[in-house]
This record gives structure tokens, C-alpha cells and sequence, in this order.
């Protein structure tokens, strides 16, 4: 297949298999660099990368049709993402070293010298999502933690903005170049042929994928099913219900509401944190606050025809459904070239509809798309999680006025159910920072890892011990003279008396 200008669209299984080569005997290589040299590369690509925000912000906006001023915020999160890996790896705590000294009176016998550190795990296949053209595609999260890490990595682009990924490709491979960085390290294919068939090659020792329920389970299975099973990284999808304790709608219940759809609309709902799900008390009187709101908000195109294919669908499958009211009943336009223009459809069912309808109403509708449910009185709202939400992005808790104490429980509840809790705030927005968790139980996501934030990198690590190696043979980091001057957790000898 190609593009009208007669542009490939999808890597030849040649290619693709020397991608993988080049990969593996890039590996060794890389994960021999110093910290420091790996975080310069990471360091060039955000250089890179601002360096032609006008042009890069063009291209995603002709392709994706996402705003100007999202664009340019999603690009300045993404070099401030390359930047912290950066830092991370110069500290070299990530590679978590231990040093257990050799101890003929350890209390279980004599124990021999044990060194033990964080190994990247080889080369990584990335798949690109369609929503986030930079901070989840080709120089996103996944690349920059698997670079981090000292792993090759492969981006399979995303068809939603291929010209994006072809020139983003162009440039991070220029820039990792200057930097030093081994032949193979990075690569970019095309096609959903390329992917599948790099997810089966033996080069390829983990891959991380952004994207729906359905493909990222086939994907994961696949992974699972070679003869030498790989970890796959899913992040799935996530409905993110949001839970309004009574004397919070009594305290602010209009504000709740505008909030609600605001976060429900920013960047056309095309957010995997989206608040799908809000959970509030029986008699609320928030319907017209709620249509107000909605109806202020301007009409935003979906990504692309497939995705605005899958809103109308599950727009409609909700909008059908027996005790589904609607309280602002937006637009779903199909032009005439396949996109989708929507404004944000806001409906109301009970907790009993929820219940007997969930195979329709608990589906993610990806979009400007969400619904309110109502519960009576004396509802257990973490009994209500645990049967409809078991596995999730976010959870969020609107509390009253002091309240404290009197939701500890149901926020323990909510970190059984979900990755990342929030009280009295809304998911949409992902911080960059060492503390973030996105990722939750399945089917948010496949694994406990999070796709977010400095412990993403841990994904593409695994651990190495080495026992009575001579100095000269150990890695760097595990030597006593340090030469990498990464942090080193020594037990010492003679440890008996601490048992």
C-alpha cells in the first residue's frame, strides 16, 4: 500500500528483520556507554526536537487535527520527559547496584561475594497511539524510558500521522547519532505486518503498545505465545469514574459539574484518563448545569475516520440503550472526508440500568462522550467499584467540606482498583514526574508498570547478579572502583549480630 504520493506506508519484511539485526548487535554496545553518554543522547533528541517545534506542531496538526496550542504543550512535555530520563540515568540509581562482600560467618553459611545490578533487557518494539502524536508516538515515554535503559528500540509509527513519525524519525536518529550513540540503536517501521512480525522476532525482548483493549490483548497474546515469551507493556483502555460523596454536591455540586465536563471534553475526549464514569447522589439537579457547560464547547474533529468510526458506534450503542437519558446530546458529523466533528454528549442512567446493561454502557466510548450515574442513598460507593471498575487508570473522590477520615477507606478501596487516586481534582493531565503511576489493573493495563513518569524505566530493566567475579571481569557499576560513580548499597561482613 501507498500514500498518493506513491510513499511506502508499510516496511518490507526485509527491512523490518534488519531493523531487528541491527538492534541486537547494537545492544551490547549501548548498554557498555557510560550513564552520562546515554543521557547527552537523550539530552540531543529534546534539543532536536524544540529546535523544530513550528515544523513538527504543523505536520501533527495537518495529520492529527489537534489544536495548535495542545500540540505545542504535548511536544514541551515530551523533551521535558527525554530531560528527566536524562537526569535519571546520570544518577545511576535506577540501576539499583548491591554489593553483599563475601562473609565466611553469615548466619545461613559462608556466603560468597554477590553483586547484583539492573541489566537492559535488549531491544525494545515500541507501537505508537494515535492521541498523543509526540508524548506517546515515536519520541515518547516508551522510547525515552527503553533508550534510558540502554536498550535499542524500534517504533512501529502509527498510521494517524506517519509524516509526523517519518520526520520525528529522521531527526531523533540524527540526533542519537551525533551523540555517539551505536549503528541500530534506533528505527522506525510502518505497517501493522511490520509490527506483528517484529513482536515474533527473537531480537525483540519487550515490546510496550498505547492503544485499545482489543489489539493491545491480541498483541499481548502474541508476545505471550512465542516460543520465548517476551513482556509486553499494554496500556488499555479506562472508563476513570469519578465518585461525588453527598455533602460534596451539597458544598459545590455545579462546580463539580462544569468540571466534569471540561475534563470529559479537553482535546475532543481523545484521553485515556478521561473521567468516562460520575457517580453521584440520587437527586442531584445538576442536568442543566451540566447541558450549559457542554453546550459552550466549541466542535473539535476526532483523529481520524477510524477513530471517529468508533465513537459513533459506541455513541449510538449507549444512546440506545433502555434507561439511558440524555442531558446534553452534542453532535457526531461525518464529513465528506470520513472525519468525525463532535461535540460532547453527556448522558444519565441508574446504578441498576449500569448493572443490567454493563456489556453496552461500561464500554469505553473514546470521545467527547460520558455518562452520569446516580445511586440512592447508603450506597457503598467502594462496594459499586470493586463490581463495575475493577481495573483502572485513575479514581477519583469529590469529598465535602473537612471530610478526611471519613473516606480513608474508600480511597485504600480505590487503590485496590486503580493506578493513580485523586481526591477533589480531575485525571486528565498526566504529571511527568518521579511519583507518577499510569497504569492500573487489568484491563487498564497488562502489567503493574507505569508507562509515566521515572519508574517506567524499571519495564526495560532486569536483574543480573554476578558471584566471586574478579574486578577486572565485573560490569562497570559493579566494580569497587566505581568507575560509572553510580550509587552503590555495600552489606559489609561479618553481618551475624544483625540476625
Amino acid at each position: 500500500m501507498t500514500t498518493p504520493a506513491g510513499i511506502p506506508t508499510t516496511t518490507a519484511p526485509a527491512e523490518a528483520g534488519q531493523a531487528a539485526r541491527a538492534a541486537a548487535a547494537a545492544a551490547p554496545l549501548l548498554a557498555g556507554l557510560p550513564p552520562a553518554a546515554r543521557a547527552d543522547a537523550l539530552r540531543a533528541v529534546a534539543d532536536v526536537l524544540g529546535a523544530h517545534e513550528d515544523e513538527l506542531v504543523a505536520l501533527a496538526a495537518a495529520e492529527t487535527r489537534l489544536a495548535d496550542a495542545r500540540l505545542r504543550g504535548e511536544l514541551k512535555r515530551t523533551r521535558v520527559q527525554l530531560r528527566l530520563f536524562g537526569r535519571v540515568v546520570e544518577s545511576g540509581a535506577y540501576l539499583d547496584v548491591r554489593l553483599d562482600a563475601a562473609d565466611p560467618d553469615f548466619v545461613l553459611g559462608p556466603r560468597p561475594d554477590l553483586r547484583r545490578t539492573l541489566w537492559p533487557v535488549g531491544p525494545v518494539l515500541v507501537f505508537a497511539a494515535s492521541n498523543f502524536p509526540f508524548a506517546f508516538s515515536v519520541p515518547g515515554g516508551d522510547t525515552a524510558a527503553a533508550l534510558a535503559a540502554g536498550c535499542p528500540v524500534i517504533v512501529k509509527a502509527h498510521p494517524g500521522h506517519v509524516e509526523l513519525s517519518r520526520r520525528v524519525a529522521d531527526l531523533m536518529a540524527e540526533a542519537l547519532a551525533g551523540a555517539g550513540l551505536p549503528d541500530g540503536t534506533f528505527a522506525l517501521v510502518e505497517g501493522d505486518d511490520a509490527g506483528r512480525d517484529l513482536l515474533a522476532h527473537p531480537a525483540v525482548r519487550a515490546a510496550a503498545f498505547t492503544g485499545s483493549t482489543r489489539v493491545g490483548r491480541l498483541l499481548a497474546d502474541a508476545a505471550a505465545s512465542r516460543p520465548d515469551p517476551i513482556p509486553f507493556y499494554g496500556e488499555l483502555g479506562s472508563l476513570n469514574p469519578v465518585l461525588v460523596r453527598p455533602a460534596a454536591l451539597a458544598d459545590r455540586g455545579a462546580e463539580i459539574a462544569r468540571g466534569w465536563v471540561g475534563s470529559v471534553s479537553g482535546s475532543a475526549g481523545q484521553l485515556c484518563t478521561k473521567p468516562g464514569f460520575l457517580l453521584v447522589p440520587e437527586g442531584h439537579g445538576l442536568g442543566p448545569v451540566v447541558a450549559e457547560a457542554a453546550a459552550a464547547v466549541p466542535e473539535h474533529a476526532l483523529l481520524n475516520p477510524r477513530v471517529g468510526a468508533g465513537y459513533v458506534a459506541g455513541r449510538s450503542a449507549v444512546l440506545g440503550t433502555p434507561g439511558v437519558a440524555v442531558l446534553a446530546e452534542g453532535s457526531a458529523r461525518t464529513g465528506e472526508d470520513g472525519v468525525v466533528r463532535a461535540t460532547p454528549t453527556l448522558v444519565e442512567t441508574d446504578l441498576a440500568t449500569l448493572r443490567e446493561h454493563r456489556d453496552t454502557v461500561l464500554e469505553e466510548v473514546f470521545g467527547p462522550f460520558a455518562v452520569l450515574v446516580t445511586y440512592p442513598e447508603g450506597t457503598d460507593l467502594g462496594a459499586v467499584v470493586a463490581e463495575l471498575f475493577p481495573g483502572e487508570l485513575t479514581a477519583t473522590v469529590q469529598r465535602g467540606p473537612g471530610e478526611g477520615a471519613e473516606v480513608a477507606g474508600l480511597l485504600a478501596t480505590l487503590g485496590r482498583h486503580a493506578g493513580r487516586v485523586l481526591v477533589d481534582g480531575w485525571p486528565t493531565g498526566v504529571a511527568v514526574t518521579p511519583a507518577m503511576q499510569h497504569g492500573g489493573p487489568w484491563p487498564a493495563t497488562t502489567s503493574d508498570a507505569t508507562s509515566v513518569g521515572t519508574a517506567a524505566i524499571g519495564r526495560f530493566l532486569r536483574g543480573v547478579t554476578f558471584q566471586d567475579a574478579p574486578q577486572d571481569a565485573l560490569p562497570a557499576p559493579l566494580q569497587d572502583g566505581n568507575p560509572w560513580g553510580v550509587p552503590q548499597a555495600r552489606s559489609g561482613v561479618a553481618e551475624s549480630a544483625h540476625w
